[in-house]
């Protein structure tokens, strides 16, 4: 059986959106929908469960708002109690045939080890993610071409993942560290480490509404959120994954990442500038204390500062 796991933050107008067209009966396996809601409040969870119980979804609740990663983890062990053997996770401003479900879920079954991301637009078709590399010498991920073959260096995109669920399990899934962006990175390398590979199937494309959860309504501006969890898990991901060489150039290059993060955003929101600037400074400066006490800490022989393995290479 195949689980869907989308996270909700309220967001049940996404949800019925794109969601609720995907027809699971037209999928070639049984398959099962797991929406976890993190809390956003009450008017926003009453939404939620009200879309869910319309369309027969699986509906795990959070008190909280624990998170992207912990919220797919919940959901991932919902799938697998009802049991599912493999899943696909996705964004609710994603949209997705069912076609391309059945792929991704063919594939992993085909190949467990594997860790499966579809070719990633914007809804004009423009491409959003066709694949990851962590450019390790400019201390930055980028978005490249992937090729259509497994390989086992570079990143996928939580937009859209699809895993088996035991191999997921042996990883540990997402690191409830990162709350929010950059755990997919994480994932990725801890993917790779374990011995599993990482594909980009270029012939299977979901569409995603990036708008939809990351920007401000009516501009291009991102919200705080997204600058301060960039620029923080970016050094969070050096500090667990990174000799103690590449976390001092990480270190040092971080005002030039919170600047090229910022204008993200475009120019126009630095007319007001305090609410984007702070969350920058916030996050670039707790990223700063991760990726000091991974540097203080002793090292341990073959050892990075915070893990043993070297996360990718530089493009």
């Amino acid at each position: 059986m195949l689980g869907i796991v989308v996270v909700s933050f309220g967001s049940a107008s996404l949800l019925r959106a794109n969601l609720a067209d995907v027809d699971v009966t037209a999928l070639r396996r049984p398959a099962v929908v797991v929406v976890v809601d993190n809390f956003r409040g009450p008017r926003e969870r009453a939404d939620v469960r009200a879309v869910a119980a319309e369309h027969g979804w699986q509906l795990v609740e959070n008190a909280t708002n624990a998170g992207f990663g912990a919220a797919v983890d919940a959901g991932v062990t919902r799938a697998a109690d009802l049991g599912c053997t493999a899943v696909v996770v996705l964004n609710p401003d994603a949209r997705v045939e069912p076609a391309v479900l059945d792929a991704l879920a063919d594939q992993v079954a085909a190949a467990p080890d594997t860790l499966v991301a579809p070719r990633i637009e914007r809804p004009d078709g423009r491409p959003w993610f066709t694949g990851g590399d962590l450019d390790v010498a400019a201390a930055r991920t980028r978005n490249v071409e992937a090729p259509a073959h497994p390989r086992r260096e570079g990143w996928l995109s939580g937009a859209c993942l699809a895993a088996d669920v035991a191999r997921w399990s042996r990883v540990g899934g997402f690191d409830d560290d990162y709350f929010l962006y950059w755990e997919d990175v994480d994932l990725s390398a801890r993917w790779t480490a374990d011995g599993g590979a990482l594909l980009v199937r270029q012939d299977l494309v979901v569409v995603h509404d990036v708008g939809g959860t990351q920007e401000t309504a009516g501009s291009r501006a991102k919200s705080p959120v997204y600058y301060r969890y960039n620029c923080r898990n970016r050094l969070v991901f050096a500090a667990k994954h990174l000799p103690r060489s590449d976390v001092r150039r990480w270190l040092w290059r971080t005002p030039s990442y919170a600047w090229q993060v910022l204008l993200r955003g475009g120019r126009r929101q630095l007319l007001r500038p305090v609410a984007p600037v702070w969350a920058v400074v916030r996050g670039s400066a707790e990223g700063t204390g991760w990726a000091v006490r991974a540097l203080l800490r002793p090292a341990r022989p073959g050892a990075g500062a915070g893990s043993t393995t070297r996360a990718g290479a530089a493009a």
